[in-house]
């Protein structure tokens, strides 16, 4: 287990803190969408308690190595001191070196440094060594608060560890304790949602969750590809035909472990990708002239039965194409079932993100993670260099 904020002393400390600040901005390099700053403040309030002067570095969008004017940090910045009344947020234009040690070595109590676009250095996606003592001069411990990247062995994420003294921040600590809550001792049973566009995204996950969970319900464009190796009609649905010997390995571990798996028995269909095909429902198979785009009501009231019936949920992916209206009833009402749910419940992945804060459910979601990639990694039974170098 990594160790935890309160195993690490901070008072009169500097603490170099690994957020995740890379927020969406508008043509005026407004923040338009506050939810990942607002995620920091409970380990960023703890450090100020505490006596720390916390020192925040992050990534924003995927400048390459260089500096790219529309991505430096100073919008977020902006933002975070709004969200932090009485205390002084300062932001610096680089995230290592002279300018960088003498804005962190000026730090007073009550007041945060926001470091510069640690992306703008080629050598932080590289892992470099001298680039993670670089940012390590600036502090006298570290905090890793950002779980969205700490499934990559960078330099800010990994490296630093091996220079101070190191402990997970408040919200990577949440995200650690709901995933263990699935994973390692779930109250039965334990039901996984499982939707998006290709069974390859999802295979890894599947094959490590068929040996833990209870039943599995498969949704989205990657159902298809299960229908159509068990001789379903899909007509012009997505389907990755190259994966039908894994589709078959797949239900064989169900069938074996006396694990539920779950199919679409209907569809919401149309002729094209498009918000604007008009929509219909056929079921169990797709006709040969149209492509499924989302489950149909008739699958949607088995899901819900089978969740109901859950102590433990976890959901990641759409259950159909949710970005477009006439498409997105089914990762709704997937959604308001979870939330309605008395189980232990932890959603994770972009559209099922989404799709709960549209739903105005997200308060009644027990963990929302805040990291796509990194869940999908950690249900893979996978170690994330971001924790594991934390000890």
């Amino acid at each position: 287990m990594a160790r935890r904020l309160s195993d690490l002393d901070v008072a009169g400390k500097k603490v170099l803190v690994r957020v995740d600040f890379n927020v969406p901005l508008d043509d005026r390099l407004h923040v338009t969408s506050d939810a990942r700053i607002r995620a920091s403040l409970p380990t960023i309030r703890a450090l100020l308690d505490r006596g720390a002067r916390p020192i925040l570095m992050s990534h924003l969008g995927r400048p390459k190595g260089k500096v790219v004017e529309s991505m430096r940090m100073k919008p977020a910045a902006d933002r975070l001191g709004e969200l932090l009344p009485g205390v002084t947020v300062k932001a610096v234009a680089e995230c290592v070196g002279p300018v960088a040690e003498a804005a962190a070595a000026a730090l007073q109590a009550r007041e945060v440094l926001v470091l510069e676009n640690l992306r703008f250095h080629p050598e932080e996606e590289k892992g470099d060594p001298a680039f993670a003592a670089a940012l390590a001069k600036l502090a006298d411990a570290y905090v890793n608060d950002a779980f969205g990247t700490s499934h990559r062995a960078h330099a800010s994420v990994a490296g630093v560890t091996e220079h101070l003294p190191s402990a997970a921040g408040l919200l990577l600590e949440a995200e650690i304790d709901a995933f263990a809550k699935v994973l390692e001792a779930p109250a039965r049973p334990l039901v996984a949602v499982l939707g998006g566009a290709k069974v390859s995204d999802k295979l890894p996950v599947l094959l490590h969750l068929v040996e833990k969970v209870d039943a599995v319900l498969i949704g989205g464009a990657m159902a298809y590809t299960f229908l159509a190796q068990a001789g379903v009609p899909i007509g012009r649905s997505l389907c990755e035909a190259e994966l039908f010997d894994d589709a078959r390995r797949v239900r064989e571990l169900c069938q074996q472990r006396g694990v539920a798996l779950l199919l679409p028995t209907d569809h919401v269909c149309a002729a094209e990708f498009a918000e604007s095909s008009p929509a219909s429902v056929h079921g169990p198979g797709v006709p040969v002239d149209l492509m499924g785009l989302d489950i149909g009501p008739e699958t949607i009231a088995a899901y819900r039965a089978r969740i109901a019936t859950a102590k433990t949920i976890v959901w990641n992916g759409p259950m159909g194409v949710f970005e477009m209206a006439p498409f997105r009833r089914g990762t709704e009402a997937i959604a308001r079932a979870v939330a309605d749910s008395s189980a232990f419940s932890v959603v994770g992945g972009g559209d099922s993100v989404a799709a709960v804060e549209q739903c105005g459910v997200e308060d009644r979601i027990d963990h929302v993670s805040t990291g796509g990639g990194a869940s999908l990694e950690l249900l893979e039974g996978r170690a994330l260099p971001g924790i594991t170098a934390l000890g």
